[in-house]
Formats: structure tokens, sequence, C-alpha cells
């Protein structure tokens, strides 16, 4: 099971919640790192799916199919409320999203697969590795500096924190682009990554009638390989950063290039 997924989404939990109260009323207000988000907003993305695992909406067509829209709608809803009422339901729906993501780990639900519409399809145990990815990187990425407006410090990111928000980003890359990002990988690419986190794996094109890629550990016969340090794949693999500015390519670039252009892990 995904038990080091729910440790590190506790531990970016706590990590946030020691922010927070640092934060100046007017800071709440001020343009994150998240194209059209405040950092209230961020906060308030986080509340909303902590809310929703914990009361999971019915089902409405009318919704936006695109998940970066749907997450856009659900901050939208909330641009009215007060700073004080969003914190409110970050700190009453977090716990309880946490408690069912530690019950998830248990057999026999932890294998059920989940439906997260836009993104995929996961084992239940792997959803805890899907809130350590969105805290870890919404709060680091988004929020604090450099790249965010809050001008506060948490220590280095350790694997425990990296490596399962990496693990949910592979999991999700070959189902959240299907067909573009399949029509970029005709050749098997390496895909290298180092420091906290570090992780190798192989990206080989489909060949199955899902049309979907196979993430592969370790490393298969490749024409090229991209290096980058995991953290910087949080950021590069999510559009917040050019990959031109994180990676290396070695062997065939030609290879790896529409890859990388194409790539986008919300």
């Amino acid at each position: 099971m995904t038990r080091a997924g729910l440790a590190a989404a506790r531990s970016s939990t706590a990590h946030l919640a020691e922010i927070i109260p640092k934060v100046a009323d007017e800071q709440w207000d001020l343009p994150s790192a998240c194209d059209g988000w405040r950092v209230i907003d961020v906060v308030a993305h986080l509340a909303a799916l902590a809310s929703e695992a914990v009361d999971p909406p019915p089902p409405d067509p009318a919704l936006p199919r695109n998940r970066e829209r749907y997450h856009d709608l659900r901050v939208d809803e909330r641009r009215s409320w007060s700073h004080a009422d969003v914190l409110d339901e970050w700190r009453r729906s977090t716990p309880r999203q946490l408690d069912l993501l530690e019950a998830a780990q248990e057999p026999p639900r932890a294998d059920e697969p989940v439906d997260v519409p836009g993104l995929g399809t996961y084992p239940r145990h792997l959803l805890a590795n899907t809130m350590a990815f969105n805290v870890f990187c919404h709060l680091r990425n988004d929020m604090l500096a450099p790249d965010g407006p809050l001008p506060f410090t948490l220590p280095e990111p350790t694997d425990d924190l990296v490596a399962p928000a990496v693990d949910f980003m592979l999991a999700g890359l070959p189902q959240m682009q299907v067909p573009e990002l399949t029509a970029t990988v005709s050749q098997p690419l390496v895909l290298d990554l180092t420091g906290a986190g570090a992780t190798t794996v192989t990206i080989l094109p489909a060949t199955g009638p899902d049309g979907k890629l196979t993430v592969a550990p370790g490393v298969d016969d490749a024409t090229a390989r991209v290096h980058s340090t995991a953290i910087e794949f949080i950021a590069w693999a999510t559009t917040r950063k050019p990959w031109r500015d994180h990676c290396r390519i070695t062997g065939d670039a030609s290879a790896a290039t529409p890859f990388l252009d194409c790539l986008n892990i919300i």
C-alpha cells in the first residue's frame, strides 16, 4: 500500500498549518504563482478537495469535464468568502480527509479502482499520494517564495515528501492526456530523476487498445534520456516552469522534445 503517501500528505499538511498563522490578512490577497489564483484561492482549492473527499457531491453533467476548469469553478464559488471562512473549511475538512485516506490503506478496499474525473483511474490507496502531491506542489511552488509571494521558509524537501508526489505524477502521466501525449512517444524514453525523490523510469509507446503509454521502472533500450531533479520535475511537468530550463537531454533530443512540450500533469 502507499502508506508513504499518507505520511507525506500529513507532513505537507502540517507544513501548511505551520505557515497559515504567519500570513498577514493582506498577504492572502496577493497573486500566487498559480495563474489567476490569489494565495487564499490556493487554500480554497485544497479546502474544496478536502470537502469533496469527505462529502462527495452528486454527479453533475453540467460541470466542466476539463479538470483545471473544474478546479477554477470550485475556487470561484469561494471567492466571495472571507479569509476566515476559507481557512475554517480547510481546517475542518482536512483532518477528516486524512482519516479517510488512512482507512483506504486497508484491504479489501485499498485496491478498489477509483475514477477521478479528468485525471484517470487509481487504486484507492494511491489517493493519499494525490493529496501529498497537491499540498506539496501548491505550498512550495505557488505560495512560498521564491516563486510564490509569501516570504516564509520550510526545511528542504526530503525523499519522504518528494517521492510520493512523484509516484502519483508517474501514475497519472499515461492517463491525463490521452491521446495527445500518447502521440508524442514512438520510441522508449528514459526519465532520470535525481536528488530527493530520485527515480528512473522508462516511458514506453502505447501498444494496447486503451491507447495509453506505459511507465515502467528502470531503464529500457531508449534513444533519448531526460535528466532532471525530482523536485524540478514537480514544477516543470506541471508547466509551472519551462522544461528547457530544468532538463538535460542525452541521446536523440528530437525523440524527447515533443513529449516534453506536451506534458502537463494536473
